[in-house]
């Protein structure tokens, strides 16, 4: 049997703080600046939501409309997340 046990302070979510990241969610697209992360929540600030994304290789999005100075977004929700651009 094989086995590998590893854990490692710092990845995913956390190692993404102070970027401006894009979150993949169930029901919408989230951009923003990631300002805070705990087990449920993360916090962005300068939130857009992404209604249309338009080509990814554009740098740009075709409607992303500014929702709030800061939101949080339940990590329940989050499918997936990156660094865009």
């Amino acid at each position: 049997m094989k086995k590998i046990i590893e854990e490692v302070s710092g990845e995913g979510l956390e190692s993404l703080l102070g970027k401006r990241v894009t979150l993949f969610c169930l029901n919408y697209f989230y951009t923003g600046n990631l300002i805070g992360v705990n087990e449920t929540d993360v916090l962005l600030s300068d939130a857009h939501i992404i209604y249309e994304t338009g080509a990814f290789d554009s740098g740009k999005w075709a409607d992303a409309q500014k929702v709030a100075d800061e939101l949080y977004v339940r990590t329940s929700a989050i499918e997936a997340y990156a660094v865009i651009w």
